[in-house]
């Protein structure tokens, strides 16, 4: 299909397509890592998310959004490598009806589709999405050359949150940074999802502000927990750097439809996620958190905004008054 013809399906969404190009080097990685199956996966969760959003915008002759594939990916790379192909199809289908659909399409939708979809199948198919993980490969030519990598088997091989949760051992640094452990496909390998981030500011189309506050929220309560000596909360370099934090801070949280649109908003909404983090992680039965801290927050981002707008409107009055005294 040429561009002219993908224009008559589709919307254009320049910004979607930044994101798409940000993903990419991730993509590849957790081919690397993984194995073929991540990119059929892949491929097969795109179809059934476009499907899905076609059936119903084409009821109202509208074109199906260029987000609909930034939610597919996305999506996909919070997934373990060895999710059933059906899973992840129901999990799309749901994010894609309920959480954008029914809402009205594109632009209109509260809570992030692709976080959506995996809190759906997160909760509905608890095994294969906590328990069944795949080994990440080394050296070359990795999962290039397999159609997925060995499965683990022991407590020692999980990811690293689960890890840390089951016996309080911290997987190296340094393998946290590249991306060699086990866990969510695309989740894993912190400096290219850093480099992402950097590229996504850089094009003006992730704000940095969200992505700002929700490491300074994290890290402060995780910061004064550690301190404090509770056994539940790792140190904030290792919390960063493991269980999906910085894929939840570039790609999700900065979702500009379902984040507060105020600046000072961005502030309050990404501290806030970060807080509710360390929250659920350290608390809650869940290992990760990163996922519902930001759909909760999805909940209060028009209420944030109303608040500060409300609190602009007060201060500009106030001033008005202060002025017409002085007068």
């Amino acid at each position: 299909m040429n561009l002219k013809n993908f224009s008559k399906y589709f919307i254009k969404q320049k910004m979607m397509r930044t994101v798409i190009i940000s993903l990419i080097p991730i993509i590849f990685a957790s081919i690397y890592f993984f194995g073929w199956r991540t990119l059929i996966l892949l491929g097969i969760v795109t179809i059934a998310g476009v499907t899905t959003e076609w059936i119903f915008e084409k009821k109202y002759n509208r074109k199906v959004s260029e987000a609909v594939f930034v939610s597919c990916i996305l999506y996909t790379l919070t997934l373990p490598p060895t999710t059933p192909y059906w899973i992840a199809v129901t999990g799309i289908i749901f994010g894609i009806l309920f959480a954008k659909e029914v809402f009205g399409g594109f632009g209109k939708n509260v809570f992030n589709p692709a976080l959506v979809a995996r809190a759906f199948v997160y909760v509905c198919f608890p095994t294969p999405l906590t328990i069944e993980w795949s080994k990440a490969a080394l050296g070359f030519p990795g999962g290039l050359g397999t159609y997925i990598t060995e499965g683990v088997e022991a407590v020692s091989q999980a990811t690293p949150m689960l890890l840390f949760r089951d016996t309080g051992k911290m997987a190296s640094l340094m393998d946290l940074v590249i991306g060699n452990v086990s866990g969510s496909m695309g989740e894993t390998s912190a400096v290219l999802i850093v480099l992402a981030g950097i590229y996504l500011i850089y094009k003006k189309v992730a704000s940095w502000q969200i992505m700002a506050g929700v490491l300074i929220g994290f890290t402060g309560l995780s910061s004064i927990l550690y301190a404090l000596g509770n056994n539940q909360i790792p140190n904030p370099i290792f919390g960063i750097l493991a269980g999906g934090l910085l894929f939840g801070t570039v790609f999700m949280a900065t979702d500009p439809i379902s984040a507060p649109k105020t600046k000072e908003g961005k502030w309050i909404y990404g501290i806030l996620i970060g807080i509710v983090t360390v929250i659920i992680r350290g608390y809650a039965l869940f290992a990760g958190g990163m996922m519902f801290a930001i759909l909760i927050a999805n909940t209060f981002a028009p209420i944030i905004d109303e608040g500060v707008n409300a609190y602009k409107k007060y201060r500009k009055e106030s001033k008005a008054k202060k002025e017409e005294v002085a007068i």
